[in-house]
């Protein structure tokens, strides 16, 4: 594991330590987390991306095709 030096205002650093202490974690425990979170936050996007392309794909939404042997049309979709 490795370890990081960050520079920090001494108040906020106080503040950070005693909500840390009512959470029961350390602030070191928060900054870990909150920096695992960072780091793969954009691997979850791409994913989440990547899946809504699939579902759009297999939707096959394009305007004059033919999917299941029904055309879908603007007037149609907006009836009620």
């Amino acid at each position: 594991m490795a370890n990081l030096t960050i520079v920090v205002d001494d108040e906020i650093l106080k503040q950070a330590r005693k909500r840390a202490l009512d959470r029961g974690e350390s602030v070191n425990q928060f900054l870990a987390g909150k920096l695992a979170e960072y780091a793969l936050q954009q691997n979850r996007h791409r994913r989440a991306l990547q899946t809504f392309v699939e579902l759009a794909q297999r939707a096959d939404g394009r305007r004059g095709t033919k999917r299941g042997g029904r055309t879908w049309t603007r007037d149609g979709l907006h009836e009620r």
